[in-house]
């Protein structure tokens, strides 16, 4: 299946600047894609994207914060856009593009780290964290919020999606927009958050939060047989009236008003279950197919379109921010 991408009809710039918000977002290249990545990040990035001037960058630099083995990313590059796409992301709307082929994040990153103090990183949530739990934390997770700030400010972004406890990113960002403007003169829009208020936590089949860490999850992309499987698992226990988890993770299929009268019913879990079944398969089945439809060579090309379409703008931005430091001679 060939897609048309936003580069084909807007040869320069960004398809809409000018016309909408611009919005900058990213995601991880992870492994397979669950029902709550789908409510938590899927769904809201395809809807924002339609309403802005979107950027959606595949963070695979990040990703090496915790990913050892090339041929697991290679394949989770592939596999996360095509799935974006499945559910909604059009390459036709939306500049999607690869980190690591555009080098001006990481050149970008390494100057900002210049202008902030160690004590500042120090406070990144991702780190403290994990020197919390006692654990080894590499560089570049020390680093993170510079290449994550880099990535926002390269492309004059107006708007970055977060979560109520995300709020520190765009914190980072801004802090190294006012120092380097400070410094060098005004360069970097300070970007306001779009805070997200309404994402949905789904739980898991054990009654956690949804993650693969726990092993508990329901396949976005999975077969029938797969969905059903992960759907008999859900905890039930017979001395509740109201099967709380399974109806946690129902209402995101459903409306409520639809799900009063079968989940008060009474003891019909298998019932209920099934329904579940059917609801996510009426969800899932169009994405499945066209995901399927998606090969890699389709994946390379938009990536390819949109890092071009990427670079050109950030490459204009990086000779200016050179100028002004004084390494362009």
């Amino acid at each position: 299946m060939r897609f048309k991408c936003a580069q084909d009809e807007f040869k320069s710039n960004f398809c809409y600047y000018g016309c909408m918000a611009r919005l900058f977002t990213g995601f991880q290249p992870s492994g397979v894609l669950h029902i709550g990545n789908y409510f938590g990040a899927l769904k809201p990035t395809v809807e924002l994207c339609r309403e802005h001037d979107g950027i959606v960058c595949v963070v695979d630099y990040h990703a090496l914060t915790t990913v050892r083995d090339p041929k697991e990313l290679q394949k989770n590059i592939l596999n996360t856009t095509r799935d974006y796409m499945a559910a909604g992301l059009d390459p036709a709307k939306t500049i999607i593009f690869q980190q690591s082929k555009v080098q001006e994040h990481t050149e970008l990153a390494w100057i900002l780290e210049c202008l902030v103090t160690v004590k500042f990183l120090e406070l990144g949530h991702a780190y403290k964290d994990k020197v919390a739990k006692g654990l080894e934390a590499n560089t570049g997770l020390f680093n993170y919020p510079m290449l994550m700030a880099a990535d926002i400010l390269l492309y004059d972004t107006d708007v970055v999606p977060v979560g109520e406890d995300q709020r520190q990113h765009l914190e980072y960002a801004r802090e190294a927009a006012a120092k380097f403007n400070n410094a060098y003169g005004e360069t970097f829009k300070e970007p306001k958050e779009l805070i997200q208020k309404e994402i949905a936590i789904i739980p898991g089949t054990d009654g956690k939060k949804m993650s693969k860490s726990y092993g508990n999850t329901i396949p976005l992309f999975g077969s029938r047989d797969e969905i059903t499987k992960a759907v008999l698992s859900i905890v039930t226990n017979s001395s509740e009236g109201k099967p709380e988890v399974l109806h946690a993770i129902h209402k995101n299929f459903r409306a409520e008003s639809e799900l009063e009268a079968p989940y008060n019913a009474g003891n019909n879990f298998k019932q209920l279950k099934e329904m579940l079944i059917e609801d996510i398969e009426a969800l899932v089945a169009p994405m499945r197919e066209l995901r399927d439809a998606i090969t890699d060579d389709e994946v390379r090309r938009i990536l390819k379109k949109g890092s071009d379409t990427a670079r050109e703008y950030a490459s204009k931005k990086m000779a200016d921010v050179r100028v002004k430091i004084g390494v362009a001679i």
